[in-house]
């Protein structure tokens, strides 16, 4: 019932997008929002009647476990080749033969390969400036000079500066949000502080910007998207 509802919900939708009055028609954003919720609930009610399924119909020890019926939607293809595999070994506890007590060797494996997830890690980067003194004359003292920073007298470095950039122009997190973000890891980091580095990488990236905008507009002809709610 779930999928038809949310058939009929894009059904409507395209309708009312295609010959409904303006004031009548709905957004892309609403239609996809109302489509992943019904996709959820359908795929919600699949996961109880799987393992309400497998509860009653159970094999016993040595029995090969019952084919489904159809098969849930899944992404085609293997997993991108330019990611780390970290091997999991799910092995026997005993390896003697049941039938005769002999010791068991290895003739094959299964692989089964599955998508997983590593949450972001924050790190501190100690900046260490080692001084050295002279022992003859024990006036002179040498060290290296101190690194520049994005922020002058900030703790974040140019790779948490462009993350907080990207979280709030490229996957358009609000501030407020990426500073509830910090505090799951345990790093208290005020909106008020975010907004400082926003604002002064806006600064940094000025000329950058002045510099792309001077060449797109030195090209003869310029192309643009006026389709509403583009991207």
């Amino acid at each position: 019932m779930a999928e038809i509802e949310r058939l009929q919900f894009q059904l409507a939708g395209l309708q009312r997008n295609r010959f409904g009055r303006r004031s009548e028609k709905l957004a892309d954003e609403t239609v996809r929002q109302a489509s992943e919720d019904l996709e959820q609930s359908v795929a919600e009610k699949m996961a109880g009647l799987e393992a309400a399924s497998k509860a009653k119909t159970r094999p016993s020890a040595g029995e090969p476990p019952p084919s489904r019926a159809q098969s849930p939607k899944r992404n085609r293809g293997a997993l991108a080749a330019h990611l780390p595999r970290v091997g999991v070994i799910v092995d026997v506890e005993d390896k003697a033969c049941a039938c005769c007590g002999g010791s068991l060797h290895r003739i094959g494996e299964d692989q089964a390969q599955m998508l997983d997830y590593v949450p972001a890690q924050f790190r501190v980067r100690l900046i260490r400036r080692p001084r050295y003194g002279c022992r003859v004359c024990e006036n002179a003292v040498v060290q290296a000079a101190a690194p520049d920073r994005p922020i002058d007298g900030g703790m974040a470095t140019e790779a948490l500066i462009a993350q907080v950039l990207i979280g709030k122009y490229g996957d358009h997190l609000p501030l407020c949000r990426q500073s509830q973000i910090f505090a799951r890891q345990g790093i208290e980091l005020d909106r008020s502080t975010l907004c400082n580095w926003v604002g002064r990488a806006c600064w940094w990236l000025a000329p950058l910007h002045e510099l792309m905008l001077s060449t797109v507009l030195s090209s003869p002809k310029v192309f643009a998207d006026d389709t509403v709610n583009a991207g």
